[in-house]
């Protein structure tokens, strides 16, 4: 059978579908989930929405995410970015929490808009949600009973600029509540980043990669059942590098080894370690050693 999709659009029809009234602002808006009564179909429908989300959910049910359903009676945020997909079942009831919706039509020609993607946890998967403190959550809170109190008011011409301020200060806060949840997790992530390691090793270990190809950080996130944005941070935070920087060091190791220890060709070697191109291997261990494959191979 198939899927049925909703597609919400605008600010207008959020609240529409929660059936809470008008919005205070065409742009962004927050709304007590607890309070609301949405026309959720009887059968499993999935959900796309034109906008950035922030919600703190504690509630009943079960929610989907891709192929795996997550269960969230503890209560935790989570953060979708536009066009994500998210499914929920018809029996879920919110127990209690809040849901914050914002346009990127609202950060064009600031500078959240320029840098909205550097908070890559609204790329994280549902199941990689923020467990914040109560403290933490009486903090996330003030600002958005900031941004709120400004767009609930008569608008003037600091209005958005005062959003925009306040979206980011709880935004950079989440950044830090997830810099906590990585560290107070630190023996599982550092078991994560030991897998990791290891399947890494074990890839390039292949005699030949011209059938495997060069691997990209979706497959190893994937073999991980995690994002790709949430391995790299995760990878980031406890080594200084991110998922793609590792493949490179590994790729690049591999290189040398093939380079100082066999006669094949620079084609040969760049075919063996999954390049379709030699000139783009070349142009790799340029960039990573400084000097191109040939000349590296003349130290020797």
């Amino acid at each position: 059978m198939k899927p049925t999709y909703i597609d919400i659009e605008s600010i207008a029809a959020v609240h529409r579908f929660y059936n809470c009234g008008t919005p205070q602002h065409p742009l962004i808006t927050i709304i007590d989930l607890t309070e609301t009564k949405p026309d959720r179909p009887k059968a499993e429908v999935y959900y796309r929405t034109a906008f950035y989300t922030v919600m703190c959910k504690r509630f009943e049910g079960t929610m989907k995410y891709g192929r795996s359903y997550y269960d969230f009676e503890e209560g935790s945020l989570m953060f979708t970015a536009p066009n994500q997909v998210i499914a929920s079942s018809p029996d879920i009831r919110v127990l209690e929490g809040w849901g914050l919706f914002f346009h990127p039509a609202l950060l064009v020609g600031t500078e959240l808009g320029r840098k909205i993607h550097e908070y890559s946890f609204f790329q994280y998967d549902t199941n990689e949600a923020l467990h914040s403190s109560a403290e933490e959550k009486t903090i996330l809170l003030d600002c958005l009973n900031k941004i709120k109190r400004e767009y609930s008011q008569n608008m003037d011409k600091h209005t958005k600029s005062l959003i925009i301020d306040n979206l980011q200060v709880m935004l950079t806060y989440c950044n830090r509540f997830y810099d906590r949840q990585f560290f107070t997790r630190e023996h599982v992530n550092h078991d994560i980043v030991q897998k990791f390691e290891r399947m890494l090793i074990d890839y390039f270990a292949q005699e030949t990669l011209v059938e495997a190809g060069l691997p990209d950080v979706k497959y190893f996130a994937s073999q991980l059942n995690l994002s790709p944005n949430y391995l790299s941070d995760l990878l980031n935070r406890f080594t200084g590098k991110t998922t793609q920087e590792h493949i490179h060091l590994q790729l690049i190791d591999r290189a040398k080894t093939l380079l100082w220890g066999t006669e094949k060709t620079i084609s040969e070697i760049a075919y063996n370690l999954g390049f379709e191109h030699p000139s783009h291997f070349t142009k790799l261990f340029k960039s990573k050693i400084g000097i191109s494959p040939k000349e590296y191979r003349q130290l020797n």
